[in-house]
Formats: structure tokens, sequence, C-alpha cells
């Protein structure tokens, strides 16, 4: 209640106008593209709170020492061990049999510099799992933010891609100078999924 409270009041004030489908009504991989700036996580909120979607996003577990826990936990952070990453798939798999409806939020392209495409690891997450991508987005050019369309992944890299190149091909992100194609650098294979969760999922 008083998060939808917040966000509505966020959404009255912003400069971003809030232009999204309803919230999906089961779990899903959510991606947050273009991700070209950390005010990215407060337009995730913003999202997530006026549509009621329950949200959770990876991190480091370097990020949930000392004060800084309790803060990253309860704005969904789930902290990830590096050395035993595979976790993070049980889990979710854990919370999708236990009929819990959220969105797991990764950013493909993350903000460092020199980024040519997208890290895959938004993609075997949701093959390991069998969950859906939910395509959220940012905007500049129209201001507008929100959710996109949310869709099964076939297991075939290029035709899937296709599909997400296409609903992003005309947004910009919060900096348009600093936006990475939606392409993964192999994308002509079918996909098996591969165990465990890929490092890269963490290099930002």
């Amino acid at each position: 209640m008083i998060r939808r409270l917040v966000s509505r009041l966020y959404w009255f004030f912003s400069r971003w106008e809030l232009s999204t489908r309803p919230a999906p009504d089961r779990p899903t991989v959510l991606l947050g593209a273009p991700h070209t700036s950390n005010w990215d996580f407060v337009l995730m909120l913003g999202i997530a709170w006026r549509l009621g979607l329950d949200i959770h996003w990876l991190g480091k577990s370097s990020l949930f020492t000392g004060w800084r826990g309790p803060i990253m936990r309860a704005l969904g952070g789930v902290p990830v061990d590096r050395a035993n990453p595979a976790r993070v798939v049980e889990d979710m798999v854990r919370q999708v049999d236990a009929g819990e409806t959220f969105g797991l939020v990764v950013t493909p392209d993350g903000t460092r510099s020199g980024h040519t495409h997208w890290k895959s690891g938004f993609y075997r997450i949701a093959r390991e799992t069998g969950l859906p991508v939910t395509l959220g987005y940012v905007d500049r050019t129209t201001m507008t933010t929100g959710l996109g369309p949310t869709i099964d992944l076939t297991g075939d890299v290029a035709a899937d891609m296709d599909r997400i190149r296409a609903f992003y091909s005309d947004k910009a992100g919060f900096h348009p100078d600093k936006r990475v194609e939606p392409r993964l650098v192999d994308e002509s294979r079918t996909a098996t999924p591969d165990a465990g969760l890929p490092q890269e999922q963490f290099d930002s």
C-alpha cells in the first residue's frame, strides 16, 4: 500500500511518463534495457511498485554486507555467491513451484563503456527455469518507460533475439550514446541450457 502511494507520487511529479502494459500474471525474467544509467534502478522500482509487481534483482554478495544488507534485500536484492551461482536458478525454481509471481530483473547490457553485445545470462536463466521474458524499457526520446510484451523463448537464439531487437529498435535509454544493440555474441546456434549461471552476468 505504501509502495503504491509512493509510486503514484513519484510518477505525478516525474518528468518521465509511465507507459506500460499490465504486470505479468506469472513469474518472469524482467529485462531492464537499454541500461545506460543507475537512474534506471529508480525507474524500475517506480514501475514495479506502481504495478504491484514483486521484483528481485541479482547482486554481488559484497553489496549485502553490513548496514547495506537489509536495505538491499528490502528493495528486492538477491545476493549471489560467485563460487556457487547455480543456487540462483535453484532458488528461482523453488519460488515458481511455490506459486509466487515475481519479476527477476536482469540488465543484459550493463553500464560499463565498451560493451558491444548483450550478456547472455538472462537467456540462460530463462531457459533453465522455464520462465518467460518480459521486456522492460527506458526511452529518453519520448521520456517514457514501462513494461513491454512478455515472450516465451524458443531456444532458437537468433529468432528470439530478432523479436527482442524489434521491440528495442526505437528505445534509446537514459543516455542514448551508451546504448548497446540487443545482440548476443553467438546467435548462430540453437541454445541448450548451460549448467549454472554464467560469470558474465555479474560483470558490469
